[in-house]
């Protein structure tokens, strides 16, 4: 059995590796000279107004995450679409508990305030 997994371990080692000598090459043979203007913030060819570094609120990165978590679920329901008929009603009973389980997810987050933008 390990035999059939031997071609995706030396995949994995032989992407790892190349990955690595990528990091460590590029480390060593590049130049290190920072400079002021190397280090100011730059956007699309335009002087930045301020400072670099500005907070963004919280609130911004908890909305993507709600959004990515509730959009990748969306996408398990495409196989369950492909195999419906396959699936029988066993499969319907199967995708009614996943959708009733981010339902309650969903609530849950709506509840606490998490998708208000103030």
């Amino acid at each position: 059995m390990l035999r059939e997994y031997l071609p995706i371990l030396i995949l994995v080692l032989v992407a790892g590796g190349f990955a690595a000598f990528a990091v460590v090459a590029s480390h060593l043979l590049g130049q290190h000279r920072p400079s002021r203007v190397k280090m100011s913030p730059y956007e699309c060819g335009i002087a930045s107004p301020g400072y670099g570094e500005t907070r963004i609120p919280l609130r911004y990165y908890t909305v993507a995450m709600l959004f990515l978590l509730f959009d990748l679920e969306v996408v398990f329901m495409y196989p369950w679409a492909v195999t419906f008929k396959k699936l029988g009603l066993f499969g319907l009973v199967e995708m009614l508990i996943f959708i009733g389980i981010l339902l309650v997810g969903y609530i849950y987050v709506w509840r606490k305030g998490a998708l208000e933008w103030e």
